[in-house]
């Protein structure tokens, strides 16, 4: 349970960083005057606001892909 809880979590870290940088070209440049710009507006959950709903939509298509292929494995 564990193991699955860290496998999920690296997912959704990964998905972060990927939405970050996307919508942040200036992440790589200052990082830390990027960081300041988010103390400074108070907006501290904006970022999990935008990767929860893309987590759940590649989970979704993840649990989608895993029982399409249960089916199949199961028809052979």
């Amino acid at each position: 349970m564990i193991k699955k809880i860290k496998i999920e979590l690296i997912y959704f870290i990964a998905i972060l960083l990927i939405l970050a940088i996307i919508q942040h070209s200036d992440l790589l440049h200052s990082p830390l005057g990027r960081v300041s710009l988010m103390s400074e507006k108070g907006n501290y959950f904006h970022p999990f606001l935008w990767t929860f709903p893309i987590y759940a939509i590649v989970g979704l298509f993840r649990l989608l892909v895993n029982y399409l292929l249960r089916l199949k494995n199961r028809a052979d």
